[in-house]
């Protein structure tokens, strides 16, 4: 594989950024991660270093060097990234959960599958414009696909997301065949809430991500002023192995199968998190690699019915 791919999280006017973010990549396969925590709920930054900890630890342990069935690990790791925030909350006695959004992509076979909860986004961008972008788990957005009875509802209001007592609602994607120059672009809402789909899409493709990103972070903070959410983005620009000279970008050629790289570390941003996050839960994750390779093999078996 061969890519370029860059991130930056700001503050904003808020106290403090509870977004994290990170991507990790084998010889074979890479995996991209964004987490929102969410406000009106404790603690929702270690929601969200939680979420893309366990997902990478999966990640980890599964690409070895590629993930054997894509839809199957990022279903599997996205309800083990909430089991371990449930087991956080319970191992403390919290009156109330941490709670984060979460969208997450994986890159393998030169095609993109991606699952997100909540209202943190993917964009797919292609010649500066939007090929497909996650649609919110809000009101708001269902409003906007025409289901009646919502009008007195707030419509910001997320119906969903990781932590919560329910079971989360989440959305797959099909494998997506990646061309030379596509854009991948996940972000908070601290993006897209003040800029639009279109100015989105024409900015992250006039430069190169390591160019383009921190100029639309920039542009959503000026935008929404004292008052701007935590901004967050990781993007990533697929090239092919004939067209890849950008030197800021990545080449997995000359990796061999047992290597990991990563950007996904306890303490990101503003500040650590305690130590004890660090360890995960060893037995939720080998709980949730049993469920990944038995749902993987009895997929197998039906494929040979």
């Amino acid at each position: 594989m061969k890519f370029s791919v860059f991130q930056i999280s700001r503050r904003g006017g808020r106290e403090k950024n509870e977004d994290r973010m990170g991507y990790c990549y084998t010889r074979e396969a890479g995996l991209f991660l964004l987490a929102d925590g969410m406000g009106g709920h404790p603690e929702g930054e270690v929601a969200a270093q939680i979420a893309i900890q366990t997902i990478s630890a999966l990640f980890q342990r599964e690409a070895r060097p590629r993930l054997a069935d894509v839809p199957t690990f990022l279903t599997a790791a996205l309800l083990a990234a909430h089991h371990q925030i449930l087991r956080y909350t319970s191992d403390r006695a919290l009156g109330d959960s941490p709670r984060t959004t979460l969208v997450a992509a994986v890159v393998q076979d030169g095609c993109a599958t991606w699952i997100h909860c909540g209202d943190s986004r993917l964009y797919l961008v292609r010649a500066g414009q939007v090929i497909t972008r996650t649609r919110d788990h809000s009101y708001l957005e269902l409003r906007n696909a025409s289901f009646q009875g919502l009008e007195n509802v707030n419509r910001n209001v997320l119906f969903t997301c990781l932590g919560s007592p329910s079971k989360p609602v989440f959305d797959l994607s099909d494998a997506t065949h990646l061309e030379q120059g596509d854009r991948l672009l996940l972000c908070s809402d601290g993006l897209w809430g003040s800029l639009d789909d279109e100015v989105i899409a024409h900015e992250i493709t006039r430069q190169i991500v390591s160019e383009s990103v921190p100029l639309l972070v920039e542009a959503a903070l000026r935008e929404a002023g004292s008052a701007s959410d935590n901004v967050t983005v990781v993007a990533m620009e697929w090239e092919t192995p004939d067209q890849f000279a950008s030197t800021l970008g990545i080449s997995t050629d000359s990796i061999s199968d047992g290597v990991f790289a990563s950007t996904i570390q306890a303490g990101l941003m503003d500040g650590g998190l305690s130590d004890d996050l660090d360890e995960l839960d060893d037995e939720a994750i080998e709980r949730s690699i049993a469920e990944i390779n038995e749902a993987i093999r009895r997929s197998s078996a039906s494929r040979k019915l």
